[in-house]
């Protein structure tokens, strides 16, 4: 999707909704749902999407206080407008429509507040048609239903065909100033009332382009939708639920030990009789390290980034292939939360430099102390690693991408 052009939005929530159930409740949209009103969950979708620049939710008249309960610490910026609706739904969105007339944005997008589970990719889809240069959009699932024409009395008087047959869904898209004028002269030219407003598109001549649906976009009308999207939310959390994005990275890396000074783990020179030997400083604590920040996003290995044929890369510090690894996980818009390194050797001893290794780490990372974990276990003389021949590390990374709702 391009998404070099931003969106405003008309949420249309000025609804009584007589088939929810008890008028003593309240309208749908204003109903609790997994322990938040229907609208939040609604408002939420859009507020995480970085196109949407311009939200006017329009309101009954006598639900200012319902919404505002609702919405309560929804946008702390208090950017979200809302104007009151009229007679019917067409009659709201044209409310909606005229408090972005000065703003004058290049599409709108036109939602039912009772569809609290639209996907990033049902809005995305709308939007790809809009910048395909359509100047309707409509998000639709072909009907798989048979479907029955009845009479009066209740008796099937038609199958009627289903191929090329679509249920319409919202977010329904337009370009703003073809649906703005639309919406003015179907006040003055028609009786018609249109029940969405891709229909009233169509009445002015603007081609619809179908848009990908979803199943699960549906619209709560009755108090037993209202019950199963509780339930959905309440029991479990639903696949285009908002979660954290919370990835966890593994690294190993061994090298073998030669005669020396000293070795290099977690950037720290500790002396010894022996030195790590490797292309780099053969610092296997900051090479597990780096492979473990590096998987969180897919980004390769150190290999990928950092040939070992390559004679640049001969002797340099591996401060360097972390530091690399951090600006890789930051610019694909992760934090790094967390970083442990377990070093497995039977020399040098790794306690007493503990401390100043995990400090290292946290300057390197720019995280909190706490946050850097660094330990050491022998390999009881078993195998290569006992016998003092190489040094192991294995390292864990966990790193929250996006902003976690």
């Amino acid at each position: 999707m391009n998404d070099s052009k931003n969106f405003a939005l008309v949420v249309v929530a000025a609804g009584r909704g007589e088939r929810a159930g008890s008028p003593a409740d309240g309208p749908k949209q204003y109903r609790r749902i997994g322990g938040k009103p229907v609208i939040a969950w609604t408002l939420s979708r859009f507020l995480e999407h970085p196109g949407c620049s311009d939200i006017v939710v329009v309101i009954h008249p006598d639900d200012e206080v319902l919404y505002a309960d609702a919405t309560a610490g929804l946008c702390p910026d208090n950017s979200i407008r809302t104007v009151f609706g009229g007679a019917n739904r067409q009659a709201s969105v044209r409310a909606g429509l005229d408090a972005l007339r000065e703003t004058r944005p290049a599409y709108v997008l036109i939602h039912d507040a009772v569809r609290p589970f639209v996907t990033r990719e049902v809005i995305d889809g709308v939007l790809t048609a809009l910048d395909a240069g359509h100047q309707a959009a409509l998000p639709a699932l072909a009907v798989a239903d048979t479907l029955k024409r009845g009479d009066a009395e209740g008796n099937v008087t038609e199958t009627i065909a289903r191929a090329g047959l679509f249920g319409a869904q919202t977010p329904q898209g337009f370009d703003f100033p073809s649906i703005s004028a639309a919406h003015a002269r179907a006040v003055t030219q028609t009786g018609m009332e249109f029940t969405d407003d891709c229909a009233i598109a169509e009445w002015a001549g603007l081609t619809v382009r179908l848009a990908p649906g979803s199943p699960v976009n549906v619209k709560l009308t009755t108090a037993e939708d209202l019950a199963m999207a509780d339930e959905r939310l309440s029991s479990s959390t639903p696949p285009t639920a908002a979660l954290p994005d919370v990835r966890t990275g593994n690294g190993y890396d061994v090298h073998r030990l030669v005669a020396g000074t000293h070795v290099t783990l977690c950037g720290i020179d500790i002396a010894h009789d022996q030195r790590l030997d490797g292309h780099s400083d053969a610092d296997v604590a900051l090479h597990a390290l780096t492979d473990a920040l590096l998987a969180t996003c897919g980004a390769g290995d150190i290999g990928d980034h950092f040939p070992p044929s390559e004679p640049e890369w001969r002797g340099v510090a591996s401060e360097v292939f972390l530091t690399h690894a951090v600006e890789i996980v930051r610019s694909a818009g992760g934090t790094i939360m967390n970083a442990d390194v377990s070093l497995i050797a039977e020399a040098p001893k790794i306690g007493p430099h503990r401390q100043v290794m995990r400090a290292n780490l946290a300057r390197i990372l720019g995280i909190s102390l706490e946050r850097c974990s660094v330990k050491a276990t022998t390999n009881e003389t078993i195998g290569c690693i006992g016998r003092r021949e190489g040094i192991a590390a294995i390292a864990t990374a966990t790193v929250v991408f996006g902003e976690p709702s």
